[in-house]
């Protein structure tokens, strides 16, 4: 999925964002800085940031006088942790899932405080599972209770290896909870019966995005909205169709400065412009473009139309936060091992 779009950068970026914007750059306090950094992030996000890396890139160069160049790790933000701490040196992570900057925290390479230094809980959009189906929606799929008949085959990644994987497995479960009332019970059948109709279980949503339209398996991809819109407009062709539950789970996609290595590299400054700018106008509207719902409430505003409705509910109150919810569903011997057994 290749987009190409041309942004043009305003002064708007400094009014807007203050000391860490664009306009308040230091090009005498820079000298020591490496002209290259990395951003380590999810598997979906290759276009993402592409697109935004070629609107930062020339904005620095016109603030600064100075070339920086971006570099992009992409695969499930699990496994980009873990290779931080084996010595992947990102500067920033761009993630879509709190516990997965949690673990960066524990292990000394993220301070605490790293969602008080930006906007919204340090996360500049969001987004949720949506489904994508086949031309003309064979299976008539409308909404999660779809999802577990038995003439209906699922593509998502492994929630074990997956932050997307995680949030489709939630939003599922929180569904269920709904429906049933509170019955836990009936919530685990149900969301056993959704594990068991998956055909491929991907390490990361890219590679359910590759399965579901190359290998044309499934009838259903359940990934993040974004990706499920990108891809549709992408394969015209095969005249896919976007369908968004009546209710869904808040999807963050939380940031922030890799403390341990930006201070060895001394990168910390561009680092901190570098996610500074991504909620600038133009920085939301490059992520808006590119199907995620932004923070920014002008730029929502202009692309309200592009969004179709959806009642969205948290972690924290279905599931009491993501640590709570990583202990009973998603650590080893948890409610989503059990719910693996026999199939």
């Amino acid at each position: 999925m290749r987009l190409s779009r041309r942004l043009i950068l305003t002064s708007t970026l400094a009014a807007a964002l203050g000391p860490f914007a664009l306009g308040a750059f230091a090009p005498q306090a820079r000298a020591a800085e490496p002209n290259q950094i990395l951003n380590a992030s999810y598997d979906i996000a290759r276009e993402l940031f592409d697109a935004e890396n070629k609107q930062f890139e020339p904005a620095y160069k016109a603030k600064t006088g100075k070339d920086i160049k971006v570099n992009q790790s992409h695969a499930g933000t699990s496994k980009q942790a873990r290779s931080i701490v084996e010595g992947l040196e990102a500067d920033v992570v761009t993630f879509n899932q709190i516990t997965d900057i949690t673990f960066l925290v524990d292990k000394g390479y993220v301070a605490k405080d790293w969602q008080t230094r930006l906007p919204n809980a340090s996360s500049p959009w969001y987004s949720f599972p949506a489904f994508l189906v086949r031309e003309g929606n064979p299976k008539n799929v409308k909404n999660w209770d779809d999802l577990v008949r038995d003439d209906v085959k699922l593509v998502f990644p492994n929630p074990k290896t997956s932050g997307n994987a995680r949030y489709t497995y939630l939003a599922a479960y929180a569904f269920a909870l709904e429906k049933f009332n509170g019955d836990v019970a009936q919530a685990d059948a149900f969301a056993k019966k959704l594990l068991s109709n998956v055909v491929v279980f991907d390490t990361g949503g890219r590679g359910s995005t590759t399965t579901f339209v190359e290998r044309e398996q499934g009838d259903v991809l359940i990934t993040f909205e974004a990706e499920v819109i990108g891809v549709k407009d992408a394969y015209k062709d095969r005249n896919f169709q976007v369908v968004v539950p009546e209710v869904s789970l808040l999807a963050e996609f939380p940031v922030a400065v890799v403390d341990k290595v930006v201070d060895k590299r001394g990168s910390r400054q561009v680092a901190t412009d570098y996610l500074t700018y991504l909620y600038s106008p133009e920085g939301q509207k490059i992520a808006a473009e590119l199907n995620n719902r932004v923070v920014d409430p002008k730029v929502s505003e202009e692309f309200k139309a592009k969004f179709a409705p959806v009642r969205l509910v948290k972690v924290e109150d279905v599931f009491g936060g993501w640590a709570n919810a990583q202990k009973t569903h998603f650590a080893s011997g948890g409610k989503l091992d059990e719910l693996f057994v026999a199939q």
